[in-house]
Parts: C-alpha cells; sequence; structure tokens
C-alpha cells in the first residue's frame, strides 16, 4: 500500500516527537529502534523508511526536543514584564515540575552527558542547537553588551542545567529541593548587573576642591593672618 508524502511526513513528525520523549526518559542508549517504531504505533522494519540510521534519529530527536524548549522559553519571556523575564524563566526552569518530568524537559541535562560521547557529526548538531539557547537566553540580561550577556548566558545556563542533573540524581526530597533554591538565588544573583565605578569626570565636586595631604599641611604650618 502506498501511502501519500504527506502521509509519511506525518509519520516522520510522530515518529521524532515521540522518540524525543523516549530519549530524555531512558537517555540515547536506554532505548531500541523497535521500541521507538512501537511507540509510534508502527512496525519495526518500517524505521528505514523514514530515517538512514538510529543515529540520524537520534540527532533529528534531540534537535527537536531542544527546539521546542528554546521556543517554550521565548513564549515565557514574551508573556512577563521586562524586568522579571529572566526570573520567570529561572523559577520556571529550576522547579520540581521540570525536575520530575525530564522526557518533556529540557534535552540538554537528560541527554548532554551521552551526546558528548556520539559522532563528531551528532555534537556538531547538538552545539550549534545550544548556541541557540544561548543567543535567546542572552537576551534576558539588558544594559551591557552583547558579548557581557553572552557570556552571563553561556554561565546561567551552565548554573541551571548542572543543577538540574544534581537535584535529578538526589531524587525529590529535602536535598533535591535545596539544590534547584540555591540554583535559583546563583543565577538571579550572577544576573543582577553590578553598579557602574564612578569616573572622574563624575566625582563629586566637593571631593574634588578638598585639598591634598600636602596643601592642608603647609596650610597649617603657614603664619597666621591677623
Amino acid at each position: 500500500m502506498r501511502y501519500s508524502k504527506e502521509h509519511k511526513l506525518e509519520t516522520h513528525a510522530r515518529i521524532v516527537k515521540k522518540a524525543s520523549v523516549r530519549l530524555r526518559e531512558k537517555g540515547a542508549h536506554g532505548i531500541g529502534v523497535a521500541d521507538l517504531m512501537k511507540d509510534a504505533g508502527l512496525t519495526h522494519g518500517g524505521f528505514y523508511a523514514h530515517f538512514d540510521s538510529r543515529e540520524a534519529l537520534v540527532i533529528e530527536a534531540f534537535a527537536y526536543a531542544m527546539d521546542r524548549s528554546t521556543d517554550r522559553w521565548r513564549q515565557l519571556a514574551g508573556q512577563a514584564p521586562p524586568d522579571q523575564r529572566l526570573a520567570t524563566f529561572v523559577d520556571f526552569y529550576l522547579s520540581s515540575q521540570h525536575r520530575d518530568n525530564p522526557g518533556h524537559g529540557c534535552a540538554v541535562p537528560a541527554l548532554g552527558a551521552e551526546i558528548a560521547r556520539e559522532s563528531p557529526k551528532t555534537r556538531k548538531v547538538f552545539a550549534a542547537k545550544l548556541d541557540q539557547m544561548i543567543e535567546m537566553m542572552s537576551e534576558q540580561f539588558h544594559g551591557g553588551p552583547s558579548k557581557s550577556a553572552r557570556k552571563q548566558a553561556m554561565a546561567a545556563l551552565a548554573t541551571m542545567m548542572g543543577t538540574i542533573v544534581l537535584a535529578r540524581a538526589a531524587g525529590n526530597g529535602e536535598l533535591s529541593e535545596e539544590l534547584l533554591s540555591a540554583g535559583r538565588e546563583a543565577v538571579r544573583g550572577r544576573a543582577a548587573a553590578p553598579k557602574p565605578a564612578a569616573s572622574k569626570a563624575e566625582a563629586p565636586k566637593s571631593a574634588a576642591r578638598k585639598p591634598t595631604a600636602k596643601k592642608a599641611a603647609t596650610k597649617a604650618m603657614s603664619p597666621a593672618k591677623n
């Protein structure tokens, strides 16, 4: 039986979507092709009608998951006032709900360690998607040059993603909650822009007229005038 091109595209998208969830839940090597196809309601034999290899599916699945995360972050940022966007995003990311639902959460904490052991092609695609995440995150840091915002975004994402990894490893008890709380405080604290140092031109006039120690000493030793 021959299917239309549209049907094949829809089936392909369904496989990728299902695989993205299972990969985040079980890991890149925690589930086989047969199980992935079964989740999509298809037989194992139909796999190669859609993908050249298992690696091709893994790449598409985690790329899909990362795109979904980035889109969700932009949506959250758009719903919050500018001065609350970062806090809103941090609270969403470092939450018990995100911790307890890896299958529908950020792909980086779920798959990052495994992707690092994959082929150069897989890592290259991953790096490109990660860079998009960083660019989106850098938009939430205002008041500084783009290079500075990018560095802040990298540090914030690294802190948040590492926090989620540790919180999941610790379970869902008190320690896990402490880790989430500490991560939120760390990112918010890092995001607080330091006050710029006053330049010489902006120094208070009273300070500019303040006599130096040498002049004060000279004046003190001068004879008093009647």
